[in-house]
């Protein structure tokens, strides 16, 4: 059920092969005023052992790999299966597992805005405690509930994104479920892609109805001319910067919309 949700309502199902790219490093003031670094695999160093729980369509492990790392995936979408065979990437397809990996393996395990998407967050996060070695580190992104965004757009808030978002963590509560975990809490910071404002106001103007799929989401939804409209005019927020702006304001602040969690196995 779980599988069939993400494979058939999230966009990758439409994506073309041909323009796949691994992503590629970001450096200096351009990476900082875009939020580049809001994302987990950004933090990982070079020549380690590494999984990213969540990898979507493997963009992270070609970036590990091109910086000589040993790298694994999981992924509950099916489409991943044909970037995995294209490529030859190491990614397991379902649910984390850590019963699938040996205890004490991987120097840095990753989790990209999937945190808040599982049932049982402690039960995940034992896990990766497990197959983590003495020392490895653990890093997450996640929603901050208790940032500017939610307050200032409370239900319209982008990040509830239901059915898939189910847990949100303040940094008292991932610092409680680390601890049951085995894992030692090192620090937090905010960082937030300067896209997710412009994913906000698209948000906002094509909020669906409930019950219905989000025409932004969705690749099984036809845009009609009005929301193509749209589109085009929020698309023009990204030419004034005011997006970056406003973005890196409230991540000063330590409000951003974007949690980064970096936690360590004791």
């Amino acid at each position: 059920m779980l599988c069939n949700l993400y494979s058939n309502y999230y966009p990758r199902s439409t994506f073309d092969l041909k323009h796949y790219q691994p992503y590629q490093e970001r450096y200096g003031f351009k990476a900082w005023f875009d939020g580049a670094y809001c994302s987990a695999f950004r933090w990982v160093p070079k020549n380690v052992c590494v999984l990213d729980i969540g990898c979507g369509l493997g963009e992270t492990l070609g970036y590990h790999q091109s910086r000589g790392c040993d790298a694994y995936g999981v992924e509950v979408d099916e489409n991943i299966r044909r970037v995995a065979d294209k490529f030859g990437y190491k990614i397991h397809v379902g649910l984390f597992d850590s019963n699938l990996y040996e205890s004490n393996f991987f120097d840095y395990i990753t989790m990209d805005q999937v945190i808040e998407h599982v049932n049982d967050p402690l039960e995940t996060m034992r896990g990766i405690a497990k197959v983590l070695k003495p020392g490895g580190v653990a890093i997450l992104s996640t929603p901050n509930s208790n940032g500017w965004g939610a307050k200032l757009f409370g239900r319209y808030w982008i990040n509830w994104h239901v059915p898939y978002h189910c847990q949100f963590f303040s940094v008292n509560s991932m610092k409680l479920v680390a601890e049951q975990a085995g894992l030692s809490f090192e620090r937090f910071k905010t960082i937030t892609n300067t896209e997710w404002l412009y994913y906000q106001w698209v948000h906002l103007l094509t909020f669906p109805k409930m019950g219905e799929p989000s025409i932004f989401w969705s690749p099984l939804m036809n845009r009609g001319f009005k929301e193509k409209v749209l589109f085009k005019l929020v698309a023009l927020s990204r030419l004034s910067k005011m997006n970056h702006i406003i973005t890196r304001f409230f991540d000063a602040l330590g409000m951003g919309d974007n949690y980064l969690f970096f936690l360590r196995k004791k």
